[in-house]
């Protein structure tokens, strides 16, 4: 033992208190201490480490803990030492009253093994408390006839603390007239008395004051003080008397408010006002003062507060009886209460698991709990169960205690948690019950890969999108969670034309929405294949995948391209001839058109959308031929323009026109003499301006043709050409040497070799225009070819020859300057 210093008296006391709290018994698995009341918190109590037979840092390592039934927790564990400590302040007075010795219960858990100890330490006393009066300064009144040897009880003096630290004596200060005895009791409390020794005389001295001094046997003694004032009076010499010495009675916890259990009766032989009795309870501490009522004129006791068992089994009420002059006399009831069923029993939860692995084995523990009934005997019996469907079952261990394991292997995808309700019932009657929810998770694990809907997915979208437009959304299952569950989304590495499909399309790997990344176009490619693979987060990754056709949508967004009569590189329109013989529904020509769309986007009607002679020529809608309507007449116009619409049944329609112009005439000689009788009206010196041009080309026309027959005769075997004549809408009149077309239906494209002379004929500054070289495409019939094979000629001789076109052009310019 350590050497003490001098201290105080009362702290050294506490210390030798706390040396000695070591002090323990170990009964059928039970630690017992002692510890002083009000000594420091931290300060030591026991070894549970040695106790236990353990290592400190193995005890910590086992997870010992404190469990302890609602109330607030007294002592804790130094994980350090393996020691018991206090927590906070210990009062006795105020955990046991007056009952000794004093007991704290709690249990010790080693949570690795679950493992319960019961532990009990003794709380003792210490002189903390000195004894006080119910009245400090009451007032007596006695008669003054009063003989000597005459006994005046006094209110007792009370001491909250027990043993040698409770009240042990009184003392009375020094007077003449009064001296103090003390009787003990027979529950061994000590009462004092005023023992009147020389007879009283009111007119020397009618008050008389007196000190009583309540001492206790504490170190250091504490002391409580009364002051009497005792009032000497005239003739009463009888105190009230209880019938009874001491009352008893036995009282349900029950009980209703208000109810009379007892009724307190003393009497006095005096008469008059010195026989009027009064009744009243003596202020002690304690409860008993708030759960009763005395009537002071009836002596009926009623109880004014529930009680309660528990808290509580007996009462104690001391009563005292004064006649009307002020002499009294005391009594004390004892209330003893009888327990009845009215707790249900409560769950005390040690340890719980809220979530446990779906694959844990059976067995498994989940909880441990306490179940206590704070009623006693047969309704304290606590008998727990859970219902039979779950896969749970109860083991019963020590101290009410029990753990609920699991019966067998659990399934998250099946049940994801379990909402599990404990019944605890007891055994009184009628029995009360009490029921408790524990809410178990069941933790996933990564068993179940992710799941498509649907085994394969068709999609479709619009060719000409925009770039990064969403196509489709594929969404996988995974009926885990959390990481399990995530799931991201990836496409099969692959190629497509030549070119990676991660190119082509992409997906968002969070919520499978794919997009594209180039503009499409359906006359490019009309369906892509791929692959989608859906994999989880889960360790190890569990992955499945589906098969994504995409097919394009045709959109109208190529106009029709007109293939003949093809459009020349120099701005001239080819020259169709229909001759003056022909008969209604003749066939002129016919446009041909393309359109590079499918399906209806690709669907061509033709219209005549403009004709120079309204009702003389008609298009067919679907064929494009172009006929006559009715017989030609010597009044038609020699030229005819008709401007034709091509267009598709897109949604919004496309179109393309093209501008035709026919010659009406049997053969080409005809249509240059035709030329020459065309006028336009306009004033006389411009309509002889303009017959002098007309000559002027004609002739110079004629050299021409003339020269280039020569010329290609001589060097060329064959030879094929064809003119055209271009007369503007307004009269200007243009002959083109290319494309004259027979009317057979037989056709074929030729490229040859043109020029225009345009003829202002109702102009002043006429003038005649020789553009360069052209080539056209026109469809020549077995029939015009016959008639016109000596303007014809091999195009590829042509192609050799570029040498004499040249030479053909500056033939014209000269033949220009002549003229």
């Amino acid at each position: 033992m350590a050497t003490l210093q001098k201290l105080p008296g009362c702290r050294m006391l506490v210390l030798l208190c706390a040396l000695w709290a070591s002090l323990w018994e170990a009964r059928a698995g039970q630690i017992r201490y002692s510890v002083p009341e009000e000594i420091d918190k931290g300060s030591f109590v026991g070894s549970i480490a040695k106790d236990l037979g353990l290592e400190p840092q193995v005890l910590a390592e086992r997870g010992v803990r404190i469990v302890s039934r609602g109330r607030s927790q007294l002592f804790a564990l130094n994980p350090r030492s393996g020691s018991l400590v206090t927590s906070g302040r210990i009062d006795r007075e105020e955990l046991c009253a007056q009952s000794t010795p004093c007991l704290m219960n709690f249990n010790l858990l080693l949570e690795d093994k679950l493992t319960i100890y019961s532990v009990e330490v003794e709380v003792t006393d210490v002189n903390d408390n000195a004894p006080r009066f119910g009245v400090e300064e009451p007032e007596l009144k006695i008669s003054e006839t009063t003989t000597p040897g005459f006994r005046i009880p006094l209110k007792s003096a009370h001491d909250v603390d027990v043993g040698e630290n409770t009240l042990q004596k009184y003392e009375l200060n020094s007077n003449d007239h009064f001296s103090l005895d003390v009787r003990t009791g027979a529950d061994g409390n000590k009462y004092p008395e005023l023992v009147l020794e020389r007879a009283l005389d009111r007119e020397e001295e009618a008050v008389h004051h007196l000190v009583l001094v309540a001492l206790d046997g504490g170190s250091p003694v504490r002391s409580g003080t009364c002051r009497i004032r005792v009032k000497v009076l005239d003739v009463n010499d009888n105190a009230p008397v209880f019938t009874q010495p001491e009352y008893r009675v036995s009282v349900p916890e029950n009980v209703p408010v208000g109810t009379r259990i007892l009724t307190v009766t003393a009497t006095d032989p005096d008469e008059g006002y010195n026989a009027q009795v009064t009744y009243f309870q003596e202020q002690a501490p304690g409860e008993a003062a708030d759960v009763f009522e005395l009537k002071t004129t009836s002596g009926d006791i009623t109880i004014t507060k529930s009680l309660d068992y528990e808290k509580a089994k007996f009462h104690e009420i001391d009563i005292e009886a004064q006649d009307g002059p002020g002499l009294l006399t005391r009594t004390k009831v004892v209330v003893t209460v009888l327990d009845v069923n009215d707790n249900a029993p409560e769950f005390y939860m040690t340890s719980a698991t809220a979530s446990v692995p779906e694959d844990s084995p059976p067995g498994t523990v989940i909880a441990l709990f306490n179940v206590h009934d704070r009623d006693s005997g047969q309704n304290a019996v606590v008998t727990c169960s859970l219902p039979e469907m779950f896969p749970f079952k109860l083991e019963r261990s020590v101290d009410n205690y029990y753990r609920l394991v699991t019966t067998r292997a659990l399934d998250r995808e099946e049940f994801s948690f379990y909402n599990i309700t404990l019944s605890a019932k007891d055994g009184g009657n009628p029995s009360l019950s009490t029921d408790t929810h524990l809410l178990l998770q069941v933790a996933d694990i990564n068993d179940n890969p992710p799941s498509f809907p649907r085994g394969s997915y068709s999609a479709y979208i619009s060719e000409n999108n925009p770039r990064g437009t969403s196509i489709f959304s594929v969404l996988a299952y995974d009926p885990d969670i959390n990481d399990n569950a995530h799931v991201t989304y990836s496409l099969a590495e692959d190629t497509f034309q030549g070119a990676p499909l991660s190119s082509y399309i992409s997906i968002n790997s969070d919520t499978g929405v794919l997009y594209a990344l180039r503009s499409f176009d359906y006359e490019q490619f009309q369906d892509l294949q791929l692959w989608v693979i859906a994999v989880d987060s889960g360790n190890p990754p569990l992955s499945s995948n589906v098969s994504l056709s995409l097919f394009l949508v045709d959109q109208n967004d190529n106009m029709p391209e007109i293939l003949y009569p093809a459009l020349p590189t120099d701005g001239s329109t080819g020259v169709e001839l229909a001759p003056r013989s022909a008969e209604p529904g003749y066939l002129v020509t016919k446009v041909v058109a393309v359109d590079k769309d499918s399906g209806q986007n690709a669907w061509l009607s033709y219209r005549l959308l403009k004709a120079s002679e309204p009702g003389l020529f008609s298009v067919g809608l679907h064929t494009g031929e172009v006929r006559t309507a009715r017989a030609l007449l010597d009044r038609d116009a020699l030229k005819q323009s008709l401007v034709v619409s091509v267009q598709d049944h897109g949604q919004p329609p496309l179109s393309a026109t093209v501008t035709l112009t026919i010659a009406i005439a049997d053969n080409i000689p005809e249509v240059l003499a035709d030329l020459g009788s065309i006028r336009t009206p306009a004033n006389s010196d411009d309509s002889e301006l303009t017959l002098y041009l007309v000559v002027a080309v004609a002739v110079v026309s004629c050299v021409f043709l003339a020269f280039v027959i020569a010329l290609l005769a001589l060097r060329l075997r064959r030879w094929h050409m064809s003119r055209m004549l271009h007369a503007s809408r307004d009269g200007l009149g243009v002959i083109p040497a290319s494309h004259f077309v027979g009317v057979d239906g037989v056709r074929a494209f030729l490229q040859t070799y043109s020029h225009e002379v345009s003829l202002t004929a109702d102009s002043g500054k006429s003038h005649i225009i020789f553009p360069q070289p052209n080539y056209a495409d026109t469809l020549i019939s077995h029939e015009s070819c016959d008639k016109t094979d000596m303007l014809s000629a091999p195009q590829s001789l042509l192609d050799d020859k570029r040498e004499e076109t040249s030479q053909v052009i500056r033939f014209c310019h000269m033949l220009m300057l002549f003229c």
